[in-house]
C-alpha cells in the first residue's frame, strides 16, 4: 500500500488513517510519556507566574511578561499536516514555560546574587540541534528532511541504519 503523498497536495489535507500508517512504532511507545509531561509543565508555568506575581514586587523587580514566550506561529505552514501541528503547539508551549522560568530565575539571580559563575553555563542548548526554516517552498517534503534532521542529531545515518536482532 502506498501512503506516499502528491508533492503538490497540502499535508494539512491527510486523513487521520494516512497519518497512522506512516507513524513510528517508537511515537506510539514514548507518545504519553511526552505528553504526560503536560501536568508538570503547567504546574511549572503556574507557580512561576505566581512567584513573581507575589515576590517581585516586594522586592521592586520589573515583571516578566508571559506572553513574551509565547510563539504559536506554525500554525499557518502548509507544509505540515494537523497532527504535527498540534505537536509543535505543545513544543511551542513547554519551550514557552521553560524560557519563561529561565527569564524570572535569571530576574532573581540578578537581584540577590549578581556574581558571574567561574565557568560558563550553557544556556542554549538547543542552538546546535538543526532547523527547517520556517517558510519553506511549495511541494516542500517535510518527512524527508524531519528524517535527515533527526540522523544529523543523533548521529545515525542513512547508511548505517541499525537493526533490530
Amino acid at each position: 500500500m502506498n501512503t506516499q503523498v502528491p508533492a503538490q497536495a497540502a499535508n494539512n489535507a491527510l486523513g487521520l488513517w494516512a497519518l497512522v500508517l506512516r507513524l513510528r512504532p517508537i511515537n506510539l511507545i514514548t507518545g504519553p510519556l511526552i505528553y504526560g509531561m503536560v501536568v508538570p509543565l503547567v504546574f511549572l508555568d503556574l507557580s512561576v507566574w505566581v512567584y513573581q506575581f507575589v515576590c517581585f514586587p516586594i522586592y521592586k523587580i520589573p515583571r516578566i511578561e508571559r506572553v513574551r514566550f509565547n510563539a504559536f506561529d506554525r500554525q499557518a505552514l502548509r507544509y505540515l499536516d494537523w497532527v504535527s501541528k498540534a505537536h509543535c503547539s505543545y513544543c511551542a508551549y513547554a519551550m514557552g514555560v521553560a524560557a519563561f522560568a529561565s527569564a524570572v530565575i535569571q530576574a532573581t539571580e540578578a537581584y540577590f546574587c549578581p556574581v558571574k559563575h567561574q565557568h560558563a553555563m550553557q544556556a542554549d542548548q538547543g542552538s546546535a540541534v538543526p532547523y527547517v526554516e520556517f517558510d519553506e517552498p511549495e511541494g516542500f517534503d517535510f518527512d524527508a528532511k524531519l528524517d535527515t534532521l533527526r540522523q544529523l542529531q543523533t548521529g545515525e545515518h542513512a547508511s548505517e541504519k541499525r537493526t533490530s536482532p
